[in-house]
């Protein structure tokens, strides 16, 4: 196997367009369905901001097309994937898939973690006598 430049990985071409942090879901949405620019500020919760440069980006990219209604005031702007955007689709299905598949299985681990006592804790001190688990300090979490 040869050893391939970080630029010429085609998994990190695929990422440098839908790996940013709204752009998974601004394209999951789009497959379902054309959307306006509200309607997926709604759905996702992402600022102004960074929807529209999103939004550009991916549109400049030939991911996306922007349709403007002239006929409304203010104008209404509807989003959809384009044909080439269309090739995605089967990338974000798998993606969707793995995702669904990699949630259940992780589900029970998560489950038993949370119904372990507090204070509780799987690390054990081999200078105590066996059987007999060092506390963990409280984890931190950030605000």
């Amino acid at each position: 196997m040869r050893k391939i430049a970080l630029a010429e990985c085609p998994i990190r071409a695929t990422i440098k367009v839908i790996g940013a942090k709204w752009r998974p879901l601004i394209l999951f949405n789009l497959t379902l369905k054309p959307l306006h620019f509200g309607e997926l500020r709604r759905l996702l919760g992402a600022t102004q901001k960074v929807l529209t440069e999103d939004l550009r980006e991916l549109e400049q990219e030939g991911i996306i097309e922007r349709k403007v209604d002239e006929q409304t005031t203010p104008h209404r702007v509807e989003y959809s994937l384009s044909p080439y955007g269309e090739t995605l689709r089967p990338v974000l299905a798998s993606l969707c898939d793995w995702g669904n598949r990699h949630r259940a299985r992780m589900e029970p681990l998560v489950t038993a973690d949370a119904k372990k006592p507090s204070g509780s804790s799987d690390s054990i001190d081999h200078n105590s006598p066996p059987g007999h688990a060092v506390p963990r300090p409280p984890r931190q979490t950030s605000i």
